[in-house]
């Protein structure tokens, strides 16, 4: 087992942060990245542009344009026309508060409430951080209103 010194270096060490004005808020921030088109159009479409525009902080594990492209074929589509489920799915990416990539190592090994309801398991893998099964492929993408980290899968709560 590596030492946790070791893994929140490495954890920084993936960090862009340092890339994004910090006068944007999570929703100008993700649009300004790039890598995440299909999450910003998503959160139109589900109503929560708004919601994370607003004061936060937040932290949004925010799958990549790629993790989208991931799903099986006709999800993404099925979501999309489900107003209720988009929401859920989103909201599951979305924790209350800021959580940097030095805290979410702090805090692998246990559960993170998101704001859909249900936890979310925070752990490391070699030196990986990981929320679920997704990896953490960016970290602490800073805004105004909190922290964005970008992860290569989509994550579906648990029953939905």
């Amino acid at each position: 087992m590596r030492p946790w010194s070791a893994i929140v270096a490495a954890a920084v060490a993936l960090a862009p942060g340092a890339m994004y004005a910090q006068d944007k808020d999570i929703v100008e921030t993700a649009a300004a990245a790039g890598s995440f088109k299909t999450l910003t159009k998503l959160l139109g479409d589900a109503g929560l542009t708004e919601t994370l525009r607003g004061p936060g902080p937040f932290t949004v594990f925010a799958p990549t344009d790629e993790a989208f492209a991931k799903l099986t074929p006709g999800t993404l589509e099925a979501l999309a026309k489900d107003r209720s489920r988009l929401r859920s799915v989103l909201l599951y990416h979305v924790v209350a508060g800021k959580i940097t990539a030095a805290d979410a190592v702090k805090l692998a090994g246990s559960g993170k409430k998101t704001v859909e309801g249900q936890e979310a398991k925070i752990s490391v893998m070699g030196n990986t951080p990981m929320i679920n099964n997704a990896h953490v492929t960016q970290t602490d993408i800073a805004a105004k209103n909190g922290v964005i980290h970008g992860i290569d899968a989509v994550m579906l709560p648990p029953g939905r």
